[in-house]
């Protein structure tokens, strides 16, 4: 058997040979195929159309006769399997979409073709010919091309590879169920003759009938787990795929269900079926088009909508029936029912379906409560309960240009959101937009906004506590660095030394009696050993604290060091004044620190520039100010050098802040420590 198109018939082997065939073809050869068979779809469909006007068919016989349906089913399935082949020439969703379309492009095609050629006076066996044809080519659709597309959908792979066994039974078991449409002997139009494939014990083999039923009921299924199951699988851009395909299938099944169980539905509700084929096409091809998760929002809640609405009228029916008197109209009173039942029933379901595609958006403080909730278990416990909330694609803390935590899959659409902590901007929030959407809602941003709040608090905690850490680290190092310094001074300095005075000792005692001039010589050596020993010793403790501190004073010490540092390093006199009354009681900290830059800055003046006099200023309000300027000549900017750094780190040990550089006027040197603190 050939279908319309001349290939081999589907599902058979030497489809499944073609099929190989076909995936070696280049893919211009594709494209071009793609469209050939496309447009034969659609000259079907064009010629059925002028072949039912030229037997006088009006728009009730194309509609009664199913040439409608047909036709706009072959026209959107084949033409929706074109562009998915044009584009996709791999992916077999758009040739199976293809062969759909021209299966119900030829059955269209037939259904105008037989009554033309019943009127010309065609022999029966032309006629049945003809009829056959048109009634074995669209059941393929419902048992073998749409569950196995739906199968496939949308990478055009199977989920896995024990799925093979559902695309196999799909494809052996479809002949059944086209052998039931045809073999009932029913005919596409009155007064033309029965298919060749009609069975003359058709009613004997009812309990085939309903296998076949069941097996397009089971496939169906399959077809819908495989969807649900990649849709917890996938990624954003999957789960953004099948919800066009979702969408389309409520629409659908809104529409075809009261055809199927409600007598006297219009044949046209069946017209809501080509909307599978485009949403398909659009989830391939275009699947960013437009928020789909909007459009699918407002979908379920009218289909829900709808369902409440069937149900209460039914219910209604045969409750008023007997209590409404005829002359009210049961019609009426039911419909005023409905509508009071529907009014306050629309928000509510708004409200949950909203919920289940963008979270909790319209309830911030319920997002508030549960970042709050996570807020102890980190910052990537509030990253992901942020995007779970707001059903975002993606969500990521940003600090000091550095992604800390992310939950989701990076989109190439995202937005940033500062978040500021007392004035300042300490990280930035960023999430990925939602399908077809070019910038947040007011609605997002509210929430956000509100939970950027606690998020900033957090980020500012976090930072602190790493610096924290780092501080006590640097503390603990630099402790363990000065106690191996004062080790390596005592063991390679003062230890040696004391050990010589201590042989010394021993040796001029031994002479004393006997040789008294060698016993003065060792004394000598002893006095001159024991006086080093002294003098390492005050440099240990003058390292450790300035004894002149203690002695004399913060302003005692400088005037001292100042009054010792009288001549440059070329022996050049130059002077330096100290300025600094009615300094408080400061902390030992804090001392040590303003001798050390301050000597440190007038040695760096000494040595290093041209100056004829420095000033070092000590001023004291709120903070406590060091600054050391010079009259020297501009000789460039300054490099930094051990002194430098050195007084840096002493200022930002004790939270200061420091600054040094060449001004038109001489250098300057100005440290500040705050004292309100301490």
């Amino acid at each position: 058997m050939t279908s319309p198109a001349g290939s081999p018939h589907p599902g058979s082997p030497a489809a499944l040979s073609s099929a190989a065939d076909l995936a070696a073809t280049p893919v211009t050869s594709r494209r071009g195929l793609a469209g050939g068979l496309g447009g034969f779809a659609v000259a079907e469909v064009v010629a059925a159309l002028v072949l039912g006007a030229m037997v006088g068919w009006g728009w009730r016989e194309l509609v009664d006769g199913f040439v409608v349906t047909n036709g706009l089913m072959g026209l959107t399935f084949g033409l929706c399997g074109a562009v998915i082949a044009w584009h996709r020439p791999a992916n077999p969703i758009g040739w199976l979409f293809i062969a759909d379309g021209i299966g119900h492009a030829t059955t269209a095609l037939g259904g105008t073709l037989a009554p033309l050629m019943a009127d010309a006076g065609a022999s029966t066996t032309v006629q049945r010919l003809i009829v056959t044809i048109a009634l074995v080519s669209w059941p393929w659709s419902i048992a073998l091309f749409l569950p196995l597309a739906l199968l496939l959908f949308p990478t055009g792979r199977l989920l896995s590879p024990r799925w093979r066994w559902a695309a196999i039974g799909i494809v052996v078991t479809a002949p059944l169920f086209v052998l039931e449409m045809v073999g009932s002997g029913d005919t596409i139009s009155p007064g033309l003759p029965q298919g060749y494939l009609a069975i003359s014990s058709y009613d004997d083999l009812q309990p085939l009938w309903t296998a076949a039923e069941l097996r397009n009921l089971v496939a169906l299924l399959l077809a819908i787990t495989c969807l649900l199951i990649r849709y917890r699988r996938a990624d954003e851009m999957g789960r953004r795929q099948l919800l066009w395909l979702l969408l389309a299938s409520v629409i659908a099944l809104l529409f075809v269900t009261p055809w199927a169980f409600i007598a006297g539905t219009p044949i046209l509700v069946l017209l809501a079926i080509p909307l599978i084929p485009i949403s398909v096409a659009v989830a391939i091809v275009r699947y960013q088009l437009l928020d789909i998760r909007l459009v699918v929002s407002r979908a379920l809640t009218w289909a829900l909508l709808s369902l409440v609405a069937i149900g209460a009228y039914a219910a209604l029916v045969g409750l008023l029936d007997s209590l409404i008197a005829s002359q009210v109209g049961r019609s009426a009173a039911v419909t005023v029912f409905v509508a009071l039942i529907i009014a306050p029933v629309l928000p509510r379901l708004q409200q949950l379906v909203d919920r289940a595609l963008y979270g909790d958006r319209h309830d911030p403080a319920r997002v508030a409560s549960r970042v709050g909730e996570q807020l102890s278990a980190g910052l990537p416990g509030v990253i992901a309960a942020i995007r779970t909330a707001l059903r975002l694609p993606y969500a990521a803390l940003i600090v000091d240009n550095q992604t800390i935590t992310r939950d989701g899959t990076p989109l190439q659409t995202e937005v940033r959101l500062e978040l500021e902590y007392g004035g300042q901007v300490v990280g930035s929030l960023e999430v990925g937009l939602r399908s077809g959407e070019s910038g947040l809602s007011s609605a997002d941003r509210d929430v956000l906004g509100l939970v950027a709040v606690p998020l900033a608090v957090a980020v500012h905690a976090t930072r602190l506590s790493t610096e924290l850490q780092s501080s006590r680290e640097k503390l603990v190092s630099a402790r363990e660095e000065e106690r191996r310094r004062l080790r390596r001074d005592l063991h390679d300095g003062l230890g040696p030394t004391l050990t010589g005075v201590a042989f010394t000792a021993d040796a001029a005692a031994n002479l004393v009696a006997t040789d008294t001039e060698r016993a003065r010589e060792l004394l000598a050596t002893l006095r001159a050993d024991t006086r080093t020993a002294i003098a390492d010793v005050r440099r240990l403790v003058d390292d450790l604290r300035p004894p002149a501190l203690d002695e004399l004073g913060l302003i005692g010490a400088l005037r001292q060091r100042a009054d010792q540092l009288s001549f440059r390093a070329d022996g050049a006199s130059i002077q330096v004044e100290v300025s600094a009354d009615g300094l408080p009681t400061l902390p030992a900290a804090l001392e040590v620190a303003a001798y050390r830059i301050a000597t440190e800055a007038l040695t760096n003046v000494v040595r290093h520039s041209r100056a004829t006099s420095a000033v070092l200023a000590l001023r004291c309000d709120a903070d406590l100010e060091i600054e050391v300027t010079d009259d020297g000549p501009p000789n460039g900017a300054w490099r930094p050098g051990v002194g430098l750094h050195a007084m840096r780190e002493r200022a930002a040990e004790l939270g200061g802040k420091f600054e040094a550089g060449p001004t038109p006027r001489g250098g300057v040197v100005r440290a500040r420590f705050p004292l309100e603190r301490r």
